[in-house]
């Protein structure tokens, strides 16, 4: 593989700022022969879309060296970098390009005085490898050490004060940043207070919740995060708390005989999280309500497995695609306002869901209005647009299977722990016969006839021939792909 750099800077320079990734890069031993992950705008560009958006793979949960450890023994605590994550900021960004992706986010552990390390030493790493890697938004933040929840993204919006503004949050309510510890930062109440101050800021953070279930004990049996506190949280900032990793990082743990995603008590299912695997699950529960509540995937990553980690390098196995402009502001409003789909093993590289009725049309995210008055049949159509080269394990998988998902909208439940819908349906499964080809896209259209009622749909996709994803063992995770969009609303009224 060609080496990119910037002009004017040396190799010793790239080598020094780029530690590791830049001799990994360099030396060729991450380049996949043929490989396709870097697509023109013209060929990620969403059909028919006038606003100049185009799909935008990115990861939003990596770590660097600042995932480090803290000597308690002497105060104020010592930090010590790379105790947990091993990799330079710019490493990150320059594998990040490497498998495709336009957009990353640095969200590294906290801890005791924390806040100090990110504003005074990460932060300005953060700035120099913008300098270095340009081709990649680097969006600043944090893994968020979450008031009586496992942990979440923390994810400021590009401004000249974002430093500030993550110091700021960090330091009056992450659990453990306070020395010595305060136990009253571990309350739900403290999660409430933190997201009425996010939802008060003017530049509006994102909170997004990871790898929910890992502390799960079984199907149903929920750890550290519940639904009654998804719900608590997105009442009290509905435009701050917008959903969960549906496929958590750490998917390369079985090739060193770990634990899929670090799922340790009860397993994932197809890569993906318990509560947007199961269909009519807590994630279809949520939807139900007609909560704008979006799925996204992740490489979560420490240390490359190549090393006896358990990861993947950002957006080598897992990616989220956003529908924006290669901009920092319409990237964040689409992780917003839900114009995602995620995907694993680059199964698809684009993924449009549209419902369309009376002349209108509504894609993921969206709510497509229509009259009771009217006798509605809603036509809903799929494009998707297979990996055109080959993906991370030297391969170009296949899509064998696209499933379409139903579930009506209802109304608020009053049960807060509530975690089914079972109006959610499969209503139908397409395979190579149902698609037609145009151009690069592969297209399926399917009617919902007489809608009466409010619903959502969502579509997921697979390599595998499993009608339901299988709980997940020691499989290789390159032979069990899985893509999911993002819900579009109906509403009849």
């Amino acid at each position: 593989m060609t080496e990119q750099r910037r002009p004017g800077l040396s190799r010793r320079q790239l080598v020094k700022y780029a530690g590791v990734g830049a001799t990994f890069v360099a030396s060729g031993a991450a380049a996949t022969s043929g490989s396709a992950w870097a697509q023109d705008d013209d060929d990620r560009t969403r059909h028919g879309d006038s606003r100049n958006r185009s799909w935008r793979a990115g990861d939003h949960h990596v770590h660097s060296e600042y995932s480090g450890e803290f000597d308690t023994s002497v105060t104020p605590p010592r930090f010590h970098k790379g105790a947990d994550a091993v990799y330079p900021i710019v490493t990150n960004a320059i594998m990040a390009k490497h498998f495709g992706l336009t957009w990353a986010m640095c969200t590294d552990h906290g801890g005791p005085t924390h806040s100090k390390v990110n504003l005074e030493l990460a932060y300005p790493d953060l700035l120099r490898s913008r300098q270095l890697v340009p081709e990649v938004l680097q969006f600043w933040g944090m893994e968020f050490d979450t008031p009586k929840l496992d942990h979440h993204t923390l994810m400021i919006p590009r401004h000249d004060d974002e430093a500030k503004q993550l110091f700021e949050l960090e330091s009056r309510f992450a659990k453990f940043d306070a020395f010595p510890t305060d136990p009253a930062r571990d309350t739900e109440a403290k999660m409430i207070e933190f997201l009425k101050a996010a939802k008060d800021m003017r530049d509006k953070p994102l909170v997004i919740a990871h790898h929910t279930s890992r502390s799960a004990t079984g199907l149903g049996v929920y750890g550290q995060d519940t639904p009654r506190e998804f719900r608590n949280g997105n009442n009290i900032a509905p435009e701050i708390y917008v959903g969960f990793e549906g496929a958590p990082g750490h998917q390369a743990a079985p090739l060193n005989g770990g634990a899929r995603g670090g799922y340790g008590n009860h397993p994932t299912y197809g890569g993906y999280d318990q509560m947007t695997a199961r269909v009519g699950g807590l994630w279809d529960s949520l939807l139900g309500e007609g909560r704008k509540w979006w799925i996204t995937a992740t490489s979560d990553s420490h240390v490359h497995w190549t090393r006896g980690g358990a990861d993947f390098w950002p957006g080598e196995y897992s990616k989220t695609y956003v529908l924006a402009r290669q901009d920092y502001g319409d990237i964040m409003d689409a992780l917003r306002n839900g114009r995602i789909f995620v995907t694993t093993g680059d199964l698809v590289t684009t993924l449009d869901l549209t419902a369309k009725g009376r002349g209108r049309e509504a894609m993921v995210g969206e709510t497509l209005m229509l009259s009771r008055r009217d006798r509605n049949d809603v036509e809903i159509e799929i494009r998707f647009r297979p990996l055109q080269g080959k993906n991370g394990n030297g391969e170009r998988p296949e899509v064998r299977r696209v499933d379409l998902i139903v579930g009506n909208v209802t109304g608020v439940n009053a049960n807060l722990d509530a975690d089914t819908n079972p109006t959610t349906k499969v209503v139908a499964r397409f395979g190579p016969r149902d698609w037609r080809r145009q151009g690069s896209e592969y297209v399926i259209r399917h009617t919902l006839r007489n809608v009466e009622q409010d619903l959502y749909a969502r579509v997921r996709g697979t390599n595998t021939d499993e009608l339901e994803p299988l709980a997940d063992g020691k499989e290789n995770p390159w032979t069990d792909l899985w893509f999911y969009s993002n819900p579009v609303f109906v509403r009849v009224s």
